[in-house]
């Protein structure tokens, strides 16, 4: 089963996002509570995939993003980004940054589960 690493300063999203993953069949969650804590854990363990959201203390996410991209672990394993971003300015600093995909707040968890699938067959 894949590794997941979900990062988001607001307890309340990683809660839901936690449970619409494990409704998914996706168990083994990580939760980090912003881009310094996610990459501390990124570092200390491998996941298949990381959600991220883009506004946080500490680290933003698009800082994390390019930060596990200069890692070889993570140079081309799935990042998804879930923001309230919804700009397209933003969306391409994302995608620069190495984003896999961006899906905006609040999210459908169906629509989520199924970027996830899509991600991780690749």
């Amino acid at each position: 089963m894949a590794k997941l690493l979900i990062v988001d300063d607001s307890t309340m999203l990683r809660d839901m996002l936690n449970y619409a993953l494990n409704e998914g069949g996706y168990t083994d969650v990580t939760e980090a509570v912003d881009g310094v804590d996610g990459l501390e854990k990124a570092k200390s363990t491998t996941f298949d995939l990381i959600i991220t959201d883009v506004n946080m203390p500490n680290m933003d996410g698009l800082t994390l993003i390019g930060e596990l991209r200069k890692l070889s672990t993570y140079s081309s394993r799935p990042i998804l980004v879930l923001t309230t971003e919804r700009s397209d300015e933003m969306k391409a600093k994302g995608k620069a940054a190495g984003a896999t995909g961006w899906i905006v707040k609040p999210f459908v968890p169906e629509q989520l589960l199924k970027a996830v699938n899509i991600v991780l067959s690749r």
